[in-house]
């Protein structure tokens, strides 16, 4: 009588196909660390595959698809692997047809949350009151549709735009809110009317047998818990579920996988939560934070072997990041040295900050640097906001720097720059047509087709510029109306800004704000709801900033022609400017990180708007920046900004203090802090108008901050002096003290986080200050400012 082996058991458990895999050489499993063949092989359960940045993820992700289909564990139709780009969707394919040595053919279900939900929604779509054929609305189509419901219930749409009214949509869906389980405390979007309007709106698109990109997921998350039967059905088919960047999913995309997964439980989520950055745009980081609460006995597995950076670089990384307290925590490590430590370095301003960066990039790609030469390739500099590369731009044109802008447009290209500089060119020339027909009805006057067309043809008629076939359009009375109206106020404004140029009555700097805020587009952007509104303001004010820099407003305009005329060729290698948000997923091998300053980096707005929350995904963002590059990273912050049109002193960010000394090299230019004469090296010509706003350059502030640099050597210590900043400075102020500051002059100390104050000054409202740059006020009279 023969006894029951556990070969046997295994024979029992496992198909015949299986077993006839099993014997098979895996050449794809080689060269995997043993984090990433674990990952690979836990093929049975939940599995949260915890990659932290460049520890070879994706690689991992398609080496696991490749020993389900190897193994026999599942047909090319029963894996279910998700992505987030069409481009990640194709790569992936090509990996996997490359590890199996042959063309992955036959997987349907292998691509973007959308393109998967389309081929699911037409094979349902009369569940949801659609027929299959239903056309897919783009952004533009969207807004249309909302533009003619909002003006069908009289709605003020300059007060309330419809793009406001798509966004608040948009965010209801990535929820997963049908019109109908909007929450109370929503009924108040959009002056209350928020939620009739997403009713009426989604009763249209059904008539118009029409879906928008949300509806997509809206529409099969609805039918997944409307109709089980549906559910389980492709609970069966797919017998593995992959999902790449499951830190970015938001709460629609959540609920779907998890239906999804309810079945055979076989779900593999590939992301970490130290680069979850999309918060803005629906991303719930707590999706992955609670994987294993979510999925009863999942598995996690950490890859912390990072392929990508030096030791140094990893080091700042992860000291900046362990101050967050949502997350799950990780400790990348790497095989190839410390390499160099993470420079960080202060300047006086933004336009000094442009300077060094670009001399420094000059040097890195001659090799002056003690290292080899580097591409201009192999450069990026990764900023926090959009706006602030204009300084950069200006300079490495002036210089003949060749640049790419990634994820926009350059900065004198974008949409709101040309509408502004078209209204200064009017000023300066009512003979620029192309001008005038650019901003006639920008913002809308009320300006139809018809109406341009008549000052077109009385232009031609009399054989004058548009400016002056306008004025006579206003003078014959032939544009009646509210556009008549406003076209004889641009008019009246253009001759009046014209005027003021050539009596030169006020400065050109104070007469370009006027333009922007007279001729109504300032506050065309102020009334705009929509994301993208804030970041054309900042970019206005940056250009207006700009001018300061010039003569007189021709000579402005005349800079910004020439050098937007040479431009280089396009196999030309050049430097790249990107935001921080764009630049995951990429790496170089030097990295700028500029504008290291509390307000702007972390952003002030995503600490307003979403507290703690937003302070930990501006962390993460930092993080993300760091880990870009591969051999050298320099992080760098101005004392000075212009904001607003006015100096003003700035915070170190929050995230210098948080940068462990022993991976960071503090770099600072000769005589920034450390020349003798406690000045920077300028002329003197230079230093009073300077000094004379934002604490300056010999500030008691500054000359304190002198006080406290570290005199350990550089490379060349006659050149230069270290600076140390202080992790542990705590204010000597209390709650109630009277207090000087230099600008600001007096004032009242409200709150206090560690040496940082908020104070509210007799004349110049509340702010945030350093508690270094403010005294006692009994002591005011003695400091020699």
């Amino acid at each position: 009588m023969s006894s029951f082996s556990e070969d046997d058991a295994f024979e029992a458990a496992v198909p015949l196909s299986q077993r006839a895999m099993i014997g098979r050489a895996a050449p794809y499993l080689e060269g995997l660390n043993p984090a990433q063949r674990e990952a690979v092989e836990a093929l049975d359960g939940p599995v949260l595959m915890l990659a932290g940045a460049g520890t070879g993820k994706t690689k991992a992700l398609t080496c696991r698809i490749a020993h389900l289909l190897a193994s026999g564990r599942a047909r090319p139709n029963e894996i279910l692997s998700v992505t987030f780009t069409n481009k990640a969707a194709r790569e992936m394919k090509q990996r996997i047809g490359s590890l199996m040595g042959e063309a992955v053919e036959g997987m349907p279900w292998l691509g973007t949350f959308h393109s998967i939900c389309v081929k699911l929604l037409r094979r349902h779509a009369e569940l949801v009151g659609l027929k299959s054929n239903f056309t897919i609305l783009d952004t533009d189509d969207q807004l249309r549709l909302l533009k003619q419901l909002v003006a069908a219930e009289n709605i003020d749409d300059k007060r309330w735009p419809p793009r406001m009214l798509a966004s608040i949509i948009d965010g209801w869906k990535n929820k997963a809110w049908t019109p109908d389980t909007v929450p109370v405390a929503e009924t108040a979007a959009y002056d209350g009317r928020g939620v009739p309007l997403y009713a009426a709106y989604q009763r249209r698109l059904k008539e118009l047998n029409a879906v928008d990109f949300g509806d997509l997921l809206l529409h099969m998350v609805t039918i997944f818990q409307d109709h089980p039967d549906v559910l389980a059905q492709y609970q069966r088919w797919f017998r593995y579920i992959l999902v790449d960047e499951y830190q970015d999913t938001n709460v629609a995309q959540y609920l779907w996988l998890r239906l999804l997964a309810q079945g055979h439980k076989n779900i593999c989520c590939v992301g970490d939560d130290d680069q979850s950055i999309y918060g803005w745009r629906g991303a719930e980081v707590g999706n992955i934070l609670k994987f294993e609460k979510d999925f009863e006995g999942a598995k996690v597995v950490r890859l912390e072997q990072n392929y990508r950076s030096t030791g140094h670089i990893l080091g700042a990384a992860s000291g900046v990041i362990a101050a967050n307290k949502g997350r799950l925590g990780k400790e990348l490590f790497t095989d190839a040295g410390d390499g160099e430590k993470v420079r960080l370095i202060g300047h006086w301003d933004g336009e000094e900050e442009a300077r060094w960066i670009g001399d420094e990039i000059e040097a890195m790609q001659r090799g002056t640097r003690g290292r080899d030469s580097l591409s201009l390739d192999g450069m990026a500099i990764l900023v926090r906001a959009s706006h602030q590369m204009r300084a950069f731009e200006d300079r490495f044109l002036t210089i003949g720097l060749p640049y790419r802008v990634i994820g926009g447009p350059r900065f004198y290209e974008r949409m709101e720059i040309r509408d502004a500089m078209a209204y200064f060119r009017l000023a300066v020339s009512q003979d620029d047509d192309l001008a005038f027909e650019r901003i006639v009805n920008t913002p809308k006057r009320g300006l139809g087709d018809k109406a341009v067309q008549t000052i077109q043809r009385t232009a031609r008629t009399n054989g004058v510029s548009l400016v002056e076939g306008a004025r006579l359009c206003v003078q014959g009375g032939l544009i009646k109306g509210k556009g008549g109206a406003n076209l004889a106020e641009l008019v009246q404004g253009l001759d009046r800004w014209h005027r003021q140029l050539r009596e030169e009555s006020d400065t050109h700097v104070e007469l370009a704000e006027m333009i922007l805020d007279e001729s109504g587009y300032t506050t065309m952007w102020q009334n705009d709801k929509t994301p993208e509104a804030p970041g054309r303001l900042e970019n206005l004010k940056e250009l207006v900033e700009a001018l300061e820099q010039f003569e007189n407003l021709q000579g402005f305009l005349e800079h910004v022609s020439l050098i937007m005329d040479n431009e280089s060729e396009e196999t030309e290698e050049k430097v790249t400017i990107m935001t921080l948000h764009a630049a995951k997923g990429l790496e170089f091998p030097a990295v700028f990180l500029p504008g290291w300053e509390d307000g702007l980096f972390p952003s002030q707005r995503s600490m307003d708007e979403s507290g703690l929350k937003g302070l930990e995904e501006e962390r993460r963002l930092a993080y993300v920046g760091i880990t870009r590059a591969e051999e050298v990273c320099t992080i760098s912050f101005a004392g000075n900004r212009r904001v607003y049109g006015q100096w003003q002193s700035q915070m170190p960010s929050r995230f210098i203090d948080e940068l462990p000394e022993a991976h960071v090299e503090v770099l600072t230019p000769s005589g920034l802090y450390g020349s003798t004469g406690g000045g920077m090296d300028l002329p003197q010509s230079d230093l009073p108008n300077r000094a004379a706003s934002a604490d300056g350059y010999n500030s008691p502030g500054w000359r304190r901050m002198q006080s406290r640099m570290d005199r350990r050597p550089m490379s060349q210590p006659s050149e230069a002096r270290n600076l140390t900043i202080d992790a542990q400075a705590v204010s000597s102020f209390t709650e109630g003290d009277r207090v000087f500051h230099q600008k600001f002059g007096y004032g009242e100390v409200m709150e206090i986080e560690g040496d940082k104050l908020l104070i509210e000054f007799d004349k110049a409202g509340t702010k945030r200050v350093v508690g270094k740059f403010v005294v006692g006020a009994g002591q005011a009279d003695d400091v020699p400012f």
